[in-house]
C-alpha cells in the first residue's frame, strides 16, 4: 500500500495544485489586508508595502492563469498574452497615478519597466543561467527582431523630448506630437503581432519546444479553460482595486521614506508591476531554457514601448488633470537610450554569460541610485 507521502511523490500534479492553492491564499490575504489598510490608519509605510505585495501577487496570478492557457494557445500567443496581461497591474497603477497628478511617477514607471527588464531581470537571468550551466545560447534571429522593434519604439518615444530640448518649431506642440507617436506605435504593434505569434523552430539548449510544451501541458491540464478565464477576470478586477489603494499609499510613503517620485516610479512601481517577468524569466534561465527566458523578459519592455506608453498618452487626456506627454526628463531619456543600445549589443551574438549579466545588474544599480534624490 502506498503511503500518503509516496502518493504525493508519484503525483506531481497534486503538488502543483497545492502550489496554486498557496498562491490563491496569499493573494486573498494580501488583497484583504491591503483593503483594510486603505481605510484604517496604519502609518505611512505598512499600507504601501502590503499594497505593493498584493499587486505583485496578483501579477503572478495573472501569469499563472495565462500559463494555464498555454497548451491551447501555443507558445507564441501565450508569450504575447502573458506579457500583455502581465502589464495590467502597471496600467492600472499608472491610470490612478495620472488621475492623482503624479505624472513624474508614471514617466518613471514607463522607463523603469524598460530598464528593469533589459538590465535587472535580463542580468539576473544571465547570472543565474551562467553560474549554473555556463554560457547559454538563444535564438539570435528572434532576439534581433525584438531588439530592433525595441530600438525603433524607443527612438519614437525620444522624438518629443528632443523637439522640446532642442527648441525646434515643434516645441510647444508636445501633446499633439505625443499623440501622433502613440498612434504610430500602436499601429506598429498591430503589424508586429503576426510575427510575434508565429511559432519559432526549436533552438539550442536543454529546454526545447517539445520538452517545454510537455511540461506545460502536464501543469496546465490541472486548470479547465473556464477556471483559467475566471481567474484572469478575477485577478484583473483585483488589480484594479489594489492599484487604487497602492497609489493612495504611494505619496505618504514617498515622503516618509524620503525618496523621489522619479525613483518610486523607476524602481518600486516598475518592479511591483512586472512581477510575472521578474519571476518567470529567471526561473526559465535556471531551468536552462534561455530562449523562453529571453522571450518572456524582452516581450514586456517591448509591449511597454508599443502599447502601454501610447495607451497612457491617449487616455490621459480624458482621465487626468494634465495630459501625459512623451517629454521625459533628460536623465530618464539618456538612461532609456543607453539601456536599449546595450540590449542590442548583448543580444547580437545569441549567447549569454554570467559576466554580461553582472555588468547589466551593475548598470541598473548605478542608474537607480542616480534617481534616489530626484
Amino acid at each position: 500500500m502506498l503511503t500518503r507521502g509516496s502518493r504525493l511523490r508519484q503525483n506531481p500534479a497534486m503538488k502543483l495544485a497545492r502550489s496554486d492553492v498557496r498562491l490563491f491564499s496569499l493573494c486573498a490575504i494580501a488583497v484583504i489586508f491591503a483593503g483594510i489598510f486603505r481605510f484604517v490608519a496604519a502609518g505611512d509605510i505598512v499600507p504601501f508595502v502590503v499594497a505593493a505585495a498584493a499587486l505583485a501577487l496578483l501579477a503572478m496570478l495573472v501569469g499563472r492563469s495565462v500559463e494555464a492557457l498555454g497548451d491551447r494557445l501555443g507558445p507564441g500567443a501565450t508569450g504575447v498574452l502573458q506579457s500583455g496581461l502581465g502589464n495590467l497591474p502597471e496600467l492600472f497603477v499608472s491610470i490612478f497615478a495620472l488621475r492623482a497628478g503624479l505624472t513624474t511617477v508614471v514617466q518613471g514607471a514607463i522607463v523603469g519597466s524598460i530598464l528593469g527588464n533589459v538590465l535587472m531581470i535580463l542580468g539576473l537571468a544571465f547570472v543565474v543561467g551562467g553560474v549554473k550551466f555556463g554560457p547559454q545560447h538563444f535564438g539570435a534571429e528572434q532576439g534581433r527582431m525584438v531588439s530592433l522593434l525595441l530600438v525603433l519604439g524607443v527612438a519614437a518615444l525620444c522624438i518629443p523630448s528632443l523637439t522640446s530640448s532642442l527648441h525646434t518649431p515643434a516645441a510647444g506642440h508636445e501633446q499633439a506630437l505625443s499623440n501622433v507617436v502613440a498612434i504610430a506605435l500602436l499601429v506598429i504593434f498591430g503589424l508586429s503581432l503576426p510575427a510575434s505569434l508565429q511559432k519559432q523552430p526549436g533552438t539550442a539548449g536543454a529546454g526545447t519546444d517539445a520538452s517545454h510544451s510537455a511540461a506545460a501541458i502536464e501543469h496546465t491540464n490541472l486548470w479547465p479553460m473556464s477556471m483559467a478565464i475566471g481567474m484572469l477576470a478575477l485577478s484583473g478586477l483585483g488589480a484594479a482595486f489594489v492599484s487604487e489603494w497602492f497609489v493612495h499609499a504611494l505619496e505618504p510613503a514617498i515622503k516618509a521614506l524620503g525618496i523621489s517620485e522619479a525613483f518610486a516610479g523607476l524602481v518600486i512601481v516598475a518592479i511591483a508591476g512586472n512581477a510575472i517577468e521578474n519571476v518567470v524569466g529567471i526561473q526559465l534561465a535556471a531551468k536552462n531554457q534561455p530562449d523562453y527566458a529571453v522571450s518572456v523578459i524582452l516581450q514586456s519592455p517591448l509591449q511597454v514601448v508599443l502599447v502601454l506608453a501610447p495607451t497612457l498618452v491617449l487616455l490621459s487626456q480624458w482621465i487626468a488633470p494634465v495630459g501625459l506627454t512623451l517629454v521625459f526628463p533628460p536623465l530618464l531619456l539618456a538612461a532609456m537610450i543607453l539601456a536599449t543600445i546595450i540590449t542590442v549589443v548583448v543580444m547580437l551574438d545569441g549567447e549569454s554569460t554570467w559576466l554580461e549579466g553582472s555588468a547589466l545588474l551593475a548598470l541598473y544599480v548605478v542608474i537607480a541610485t542616480a534617481f534616489w534624490w530626484g
